[in-house]
C-alpha cells in the first residue's frame, strides 16, 4: 500500500475527516541524512470537526495518534501538517 494511502486511512478511521491533501515531497529531501532509512517527507491538511476548541499542539497530537506507528524512521520520517476545522477550512 502506498504511504500515502496508509495516512489517508488511518485519518479516517481515527477523525471524522470531510478532506485531506496529502503530498509525497520525498523526492524534494534527496540525500537529506533522515531519509537514508527510507521514511518518507509529507504535507497534509486534514479537515475534522474533531478538531473544534483544539489548539495546534492538540490537534496535531490528534494526528500522529492516528496515524500510529507508521510514523517510524522507515515509513514516515518528517510530516507537516495543518489541523483545521471545516469553518477554518472554507474561510
Amino acid at each position: 500500500m502506498k504511504r500515502t494511502e496508509l495516512i489517508r486511512q488511518r485519518l479516517r478511521a481515527a477523525l471524522d475527516v470531510r478532506h485531506t491533501e496529502i503530498e509525497d515531497e520525498t523526492h524534494k529531501h534527496a540525500g537529506h541524512a533522515g531519509a537514508a532509512a527510507g521514511g518518507g517527507h509529507f504535507s497534509l491538511v486534514v479537515v475534522s470537526p474533531c478538531f473544534a476548541g483544539r489548539g495546534r499542539l492538540t490537534r496535531h497530537r490528534m494526528v500522529y495518534a492516528a496515524i500510529g506507528d507508521a510514523m517510524r524512521a522507515d515509513t514516515i520520517h518528517a510530516l507537516s501538517i495543518q489541523a483545521l476545522t471545516p469553518e477554518e477550512h472554507r474561510s
